[in-house]
């Protein structure tokens, strides 16, 4: 996104300025990020509240160049960047449009948990197989990885509000369909399959439309504190969901548990339609033309803070996050427990996972480096835990598994949102969640294998290594990208750093590029 120049009446927009930090000077994106800045112009403020969307128009940020008590704006980065501070652990909920999703996402979540827990143990009750479990998993997934692309396609070509009451009211009719089916005694095996593959089409669009939608509610000042708070927000459901249902499914049986999802979706579809359109900044959608799909594509594989967090995200996911897997493993033939304490290991990594989403909510605008050291943290923890002594020791290193492990999910989220021309935004977004989710099938199959032919611990190890190796070769080519080299520093001294990113010649080629890492 382009930054105009600062004079004494010329203030930079918040928009602007951030997505502006972690811009590329590679020549390419010169007409891009003119397009971005003319979108960005064109997108309403909010009505009452100057600028920001916020309810309250008084508080101001230290960033704000309109802060009351600053008699000046700040001077500009070299690039014409800035990085916000953050505005506290909450502060996009002080964004009324976002206050609805979340209450609403709050209700939602909690009931797609149920139904996943609901779902899982009705195909086992019918069949008596995990494998059948397992291939309703994979017709729940399956669609990502080949679809993945053209959901993100979609996104970007419709009204993403509009696209949302679309496919969660279809997500909504899924459910009413499978717990009638199953209240009234007609379900079968295939009839879950069947509505696994559904639920696996409609995500294929519901979900880069939902991710880029937080952008046109909060814009990019508080995106990366409301992707942190979306992903606490799962995270609770996940600890709430599944107990529930269990409670539920003992008390009156699984169709109960889809019927009370389908009422969730009420409260995201009231959420959505009770949003102000004034105050949201919508991206103009895009004309359906051949070779959208191939645009996309090139535009992140031209600009290296898109591509490579991109492909350590495809490591990372397909390799580093197969703890169904590998925790079932640990359970029952390494540490030799039960259901109960194969739960509470799950239990564990929700907790720092929950941990790790709100310490990522108090942090501003992520920076690569602090990326590439999450992804780095989560691999090398994965091959500590591989080594834990008993169960108790695994649990709570599962615990700082999880922090790490959120903490690189939301960053990279994040940061390629923040990195992205709002009219990309849809395709972005669908290939991330190609590359994370979509490797599932990939990656899932060879550490079974690894676990099944070589143990548990040398299954978490070999992801340990491959998520840490990827971070280490992505931070090499990040800051070769960006004409960085890494400075250590034994005595940093007040302040200081033991490991920095600094130029590789004295006078700095000081790069939007460098600038985000």
């Amino acid at each position: 996104m382009a930054v105009a120049p600062r004079g004494e009446t010329t203030v930079t927009p918040p928009a602007a300025a951030s997505a502006a930090a972690i811009r590329t000077d590679d020549p390419t994106t010169e007409s891009a990020a003119a397009s971005a800045a003319a979108a960005d112009a064109q997108a309403p403020a909010p009505t009452g509240q100057p600028g920001n969307g916020d309810d309250d128009p008084d508080e101001r940020t230290a960033a704000d160049p309109a802060a009351p008590g600053l008699a000046h704006p700040p001077a500009p980065s070299p690039t014409g960047a800035e990085f916000t501070r953050p505005g506290g652990m909450f502060s996009s909920l002080r964004v009324r449009n976002y206050r609805y999703y979340f209450a609403g996402q709050v209700v939602s979540n909690t009931g797609t948990w149920m139904q996943r827990i609901a779902q899982d143990w009705l195909v086992l009750s019918l069949t008596g197989s995990p494998l059948a479990v397992g291939i309703t998993t994979a017709m729940q997934f399956l669609p990502m990885l080949l679809l993945g692309l053209f959901g993100g396609v979609l996104a970007d070509r419709m009204p993403k509000r509009r696209l949302l009451i679309y496919t969660q009211g279809a997500m909504g009719l899924l459910a009413v369909g499978l717990a009638v089916l199953t209240i009234g005694g007609a379900v079968t095996p295939y009839y879950v399959y069947a509505f696994a593959l559904l639920l696996g089409l409609v995500t294929v669009v519901d979900n880069p439309a939902r991710q880029a939608f937080v952008a046109e509610m909060v814009g990019p000042k508080d995106l990366a504190n409301a992707v942190s708070l979306n992903a606490a927000n799962f995270q609770t459901a996940r600890l709430v969901g599944p107990a529930v249902a269990g409670l539920l499914i003992a008390a009156v049986g699984s169709g109960w548990a889809f019927a009370v999802n389908a009422l969730s979706f009420v409260a995201v579809i009231g959420g959505l339609l009770a949003m102000r359109e004034s105050e949201l900044r919508p991206t103009e959608p895009i004309a359906r033309e051949k070779g959208q799909l191939r645009e996309g594509l090139r535009y992140v594989r031209e600009r290296p803070e898109l591509l490579w967090p991109m492909v350590l995200a495809g490591f990372v996911g397909t390799f580093g996050f197969n703890f169904p897997t590998l925790l079932a493993g640990f359970a029952y033939d390494t540490f030799k427990v039960g259901a109960g304490q194969y739960g509470l290991l799950n239990t564990a990594m929700a907790v720092g996972s929950l941990t790790g989403a709100l310490l990522a909510a108090r942090r501003g605008v992520p920076r690569l480096r602090r990326l590439v050291g999450a992804a780095l943290a989560f691999g090398m923890l994965e091959v500590v835990a591989a080594f834990a002594p008993d169960f108790w020791t695994f649990a709570l290193l599962l615990m700082l598994v999880g922090v790490f492990g959120l903490s690189f999910n939301t960053s990279v989220n994040a940061s390629l949102q923040l990195a992205t021309d709002p009219a990309m935004r849809g395709r972005v977004m669908g290939l991330l969640v190609l590359v994370f989710t979509g490797g599932t099938p990939i990656g899932a199959p060879i550490v079974g294998w690894v676990t099944a032919s070589y143990g548990p611990r040398l299954g978490l190890l070999a992801c340990g290594l491959v998520s840490a190796a990827a971070a280490g070769v992505v931070g090499l080519v990040l800051a070769r990208s960006a004409d960085l080299r890494v400075r250590f520093d034994l005595h940093p001294g007040r302040g200081g750093r033991v490991v920095a990113f600094v130029p590789r010649t004295g006078a700095a080629r000081k790069s939007e590029l460098a600038t985000a890492c």
